[in-house]
């Protein structure tokens, strides 16, 4: 597997305890390299009352720059169960949305080189809403648009260069939605507004139907043709429904499907990875099947 990236998102709790511990960044370093994870996903807002970018940047300065020493690449992961961000594709929320990712940029702009972020992940997730249904979905998704397009919009104000998308669920290619006078898949709306999408791909079997490949296919199929990226990301974390995580198939078939994934999107310019949800579960999950 050696050269295909291998990222982890990483929540608000372990976030801020390696951004704030020098001892437990120098642990969760050398475990994420034991593991081959070549990029966090590192949570960048708000969390029990602070906001430590803000708050403390040279803090994450100092954890950003030691990651980049090990040749690790960091992106802001923006979203949050704790913030209720999935209301941000909503108009009433769209300046909470947008000042979540100029402080990004704005870090980025203040820093050196070593400590910049090298993307943003966003984890806006419309669909998680009260308000989602069959008959709301065509707006709210609308509104997740018109969101992303004004954060593009803020990283071409400030010149920026981190790479930024979100994560989506692989069903957006089943939605058509006219936005901007063009009615496609939501999946290619997405996929042509952001730099990459990190496509939450969470089925446990690599090949076949209703497998990894087979639900991203139409996503590495457009991305190809437009010169975009998408990283596959896949889940450990316990769930009630076994085909969506490895939980119970364990380590050693995740890592076949891996290899099986790879081997299948190597020559697609598009595929750029996988992204692994998320640290603590993966940690969880890679202590209990040691045992």
């Amino acid at each position: 597997m050696a050269g295909i990236s291998r990222a982890v998102w990483t929540w608000e709790a372990e976030s801020y305890a390696m951004v704030k511990d020098p001892a437990v960044a120098r642990e969760a370093v050398i475990y994420l390299q034991w593991q081959h994870i070549d990029t966090v996903y590192l949570y960048a807002d708000a969390y029990q009352g602070h906001n430590l970018i803000v708050e403390h940047p040279e803090l994450y300065r100092a954890f950003i720059k030691r990651l980049h020493r090990q040749h690790m690449k960091v992106y802001a992961l923006l979203g949050s169960s704790y913030l209720h961000t999935e209301q941000y594709v909503l108009p009433a929320y769209r300046k909470q949305a947008e000042d979540m990712f100029r402080r990004v940029v704005q870090y980025n702009a203040a820093a050196p080189a070593t400590a910049r972020f090298d993307g943003a992940n966003l984890d806006i997730e419309p669909h998680i809403l009260d308000e989602w249904n069959d008959d709301t979905r065509q707006r709210l998704l609308a509104g997740f648009l018109d969101m992303g397009d004004a954060l593009m919009a803020i990283k071409r104000e400030y010149h920026a260069t981190l790479a930024v998308g979100p994560a989506i669920p692989f069903w957006l290619d089943g939605i058509e939605l006219e936005w901007k006078g063009v009615k496609r898949p939501v999946s290619e709306h997405v996929i042509a507004l952001f730099d990459y999408v990190a496509l939450m791909d969470y089925r446990h079997k690599a090949a076949g139907s209703d497998s990894i490949l087979s639900l991203a296919a139409s996503e590495i199929a457009y991305a190809d043709r437009i010169g975009k990226k998408v990283v596959i990301g896949l889940e450990v974390s316990p769930n009630e429904l076994e085909k969506v995580t490895f939980d119970k198939a364990g380590p050693n078939v995740f890592e076949q499907a891996l290899r099986t994934v790879e081997l299948a999107l190597h020559d697609h310019p598009s595929f750029a990875g996988f992204a692994i949800h998320h640290y603590r579960t993966y940690r969880n999950w890679i202590a209990r099947n040691r045992k």
